[in-house]
């Protein structure tokens, strides 16, 4: 009865083994198809790899450059903003990012924000949500630690020291906790959008007949989904203007 079952193990195994190596392979293949200038099969590739449920900011930076070098400014801007998403750090998505922009016909001014917030995201993005959530668990665990050091020693110093440290680490725990949720938001429950196509008229009110025309955008111009009502989505630039328009003029990051 061993036998059989070792067999099902080891079938299972491999099967594991070749499906993880499959969307490296197919990676590579995407590489291989860049570096020899066949950039319509490199995105083909690249978005093969991310349809399959694999995502990265080095896929989405490689899928970026892929759409850049084949024309498709739009489409390599928001492959370069979702891999800024997860990676907003990283100096050659930065550096090529600012060179697509260089394209966009619109040049909204962005609003100073207010520098607290501002801070409170640059430090909650030094480090990746799941190094928060294991500072978290593993600070967690040590103040437990000293905790029951408190309550066993006999020594009135190590007490005093082993509470104070195990309450100093249950707050880096709980902060720790309240960092990784935040930083997950800012990935996950983003709002963030490009205008697709090619110039689009945003109206004061989600209705084509009676909304009045505000102005006119451009297509890969940042915005902001703020509001949904139908098809209809109403958008926020950088330099606060408002405004609405259909969802088939953006495409979601």
């Amino acid at each position: 009865m061993k036998k059989p079952v070792l067999i099902v193990i080891v079938t299972i195994l491999a099967l594991g083994t070749s499906f993880a190596s499959a969307p490296e392979s197919i990676v590579r293949a995407g590489n291989e198809h860049y570096l020899d200038a066949r950039y319509e099969e490199a995105v083909l590739a690249y978005k093969s790899v991310l349809d399959s449920g694999y995502a990265s900011a080095e896929l989405y930076f490689n899928l970026g450059n892929a759409y850049f070098k084949s024309h498709d400014i739009t489409m390599a801007l928001v492959n370069y903003e979702r891999a800024l998403i997860l990676d907003p750090n990283d100096e050659d998505v930065l550096h090529n990012i600012s060179i697509a922009r260089d394209f966009v016909v619109d040049r909204i001014e962005v609003m100073p924000e207010f520098f607290l917030r501002a801070w409170f995201r640059g430090f909650i993005r030094i480090i990746d949500v799941d190094s928060w959530a294991l500072l978290s668990v593993l600070s967690f665990i040590t103040a437990l630690f000293f905790l029951l050091v408190y309550f066993l020693a006999a020594r009135i110093n190590l007490r005093r020291i082993s509470f104070w440290l195990g309450v100093f680490l249950v707050i880096v725990s709980l902060s720790s906790f309240v960092f990784a949720s935040r930083s997950r938001d800012l990935v996950m429950n983003h709002k963030r959008a490009l205008i697709l196509t090619p110039s689009v008229t945003i109206k004061s009110s989600p209705d084509k007949q009676s909304g009045t025309d505000l102005f006119l955008l451009h297509e890969g111009t940042l915005v902001i989904v703020e509001d949904e009502l139908g098809e209809w989505r109403e958008v926020v630039l950088s330099d606060g203007n408002r405004g609405w328009l259909k969802e088939t003029d953006l495409v979601r990051l």
